[in-house]
């Protein structure tokens, strides 16, 4: 990644578990260290997912050295007031010195009311603040890199308009974006802004679900290279040079995933006609808000 001179293996493993008795804990540690075994070196977690301890308990008993794990974590809305203790407290959650990838999780900042991840107004909209700016934040966060919390600062859910109001004033540029990404949402425009900008682009949520597994394209594609519908999708993001964080459970599957077909220029072109711009996570509510803001705030 050329806008932090660090590198990332471009498969990586995401972290996110649902908050349901033992998944983010246990659960997610039996998981984790099955995909270090199989040779995941790339972690994505969060500190809204709950499962930073668990990353780091998977790495301590795998035997392999921190050094050689690629670890990102992301500070959450309601700590954009508080950067350094937030990114402190991720560290401790992991027993870690350091983070080698540090992301905004979202491009907005929510208000902070304690432990409580998403505080809402009595109608139940989200605690969106205007302070801390993005810029702000982003400020804060050049300050986490200074102070060697980290080896690298990047964003999540930004968009062109988003990544272009926080490197108007700054003076480290975003080294990685994590957005949705996948062949129903391929946020071409998107792509092409990060690799002028040198931003490193990972695709969560890189399959589409079922939604996009079952699609008859790729279930084709899927047959001719002998391989599932995922490890065609994954070939797909590759050929764009798009880091993919799948999240799987599943020891076999998590072994497939690292072992993908190269696809032929003609495949890779059926794929690209299946852009239609649908959003499968994180999509707008009833009143067509994504976490209290508009698609158009978040430049979408």
């Amino acid at each position: 990644m050329p806008n932090s001179g660090t590198s990332c293996p471009i498969i990586g493993i995401g972290g996110w578990a649902p908050n349901v008795g033992e998944e983010r804990t246990t659960g997610a540690k039996k998981w984790l260290l099955s995909a270090l075994k199989s040779g995941y070196r790339h972690i994505d977690t969060a500190y809204s997912y709950g499962t930073e301890k668990a990353v780091g308990e998977a790495i301590v008993e795998s035997g392999i050295d921190r050094e050689d794990v690629f670890v990102v974590s992301k500070l959450p809305p309601n700590h954009h007031g508080r950067v350094l203790e937030s990114i402190q407290e991720s560290l401790d959650n992991l027993g870690f010195k350091w983070l080698d990838m540090y992301l905004m999780h979202w491009p907005y900042a929510a208000a902070y009311e304690g432990e409580d991840p998403e505080p809402l107004h009595p109608d139940g909209a989200p605690k969106v603040v205007d302070h801390p700016t993005i810029g702000e934040t982003w400020a804060a966060m050049e300050d986490a890199l200074r102070r060697s919390k980290c080896e690298a600062i990047g964003v999540s859910n930004f968009s062109i308009k988003t990544l272009e109001e926080v490197m108007k004033n700054t003076r480290i540029k975003p080294a990685m974006n994590q957005v949705e990404m996948h062949p129903y949402l391929q946020q071409n425009d998107l792509l092409k802004f990060c690799k002028e900008h040198d931003i490193a682009v990972v695709a969560y949520a890189p399959s589409g679900t079922d939604l996009v597994r079952n699609d008859p394209v790729i279930v084709e594609l899927a047959a001719k290279y002998s391989v599932t519908p995922t490890q065609i999708i994954l070939a797909w993001h590759l050929s764009r040079n798009v880091v993919v964080i799948p999240k799987s459970t599943n020891e076999e599957r998590q072994k497939e995933n690292h072992n993908l077909p190269t696809l032929e220029e003609e495949d890779l072109q059926k794929i690209n006609a299946l852009d239609r711009g649908q959003r499968i996570c994180n999509k707008g509510d009833e009143n067509g808000l994504v976490y209290g803001m508009s698609y158009e705030q978040l430049g979408w």
